[in-house]
């Protein structure tokens, strides 16, 4: 690459650290996955970073209140 050409979209994506690449959806995002409270059965919440945001008792309602509160919920498999 010369000085005068920039770098493209995927050179910098190369270039991105460890901090930037967990950070990514941190305020977008929030994943869902089943979880064991008490030898029952309920659905977590999760920020990007893996922060546990909330239990809810069904996936239905863990999806519903992650869209609630401006999270695009992803789940786990």
């Amino acid at each position: 690459m010369t000085k005068t050409e920039t770098k493209t979209d995927i050179e910098s994506a190369r270039e991105i650290t460890r901090q930037q690449l967990l950070a990514l959806g941190l305020n977008d995002v929030a994943y869902v996955r089943d979880v064991d409270v008490d030898g029952a059965t309920a659905f977590g919440i999760f920020a990007a970073n893996g922060q546990q945001l909330a239990i809810m008792p069904d996936r239905e309602a863990a999806i519903a209140a992650a869209w609630e509160n401006g999270l695009a919920p992803v789940t786990l498999h």
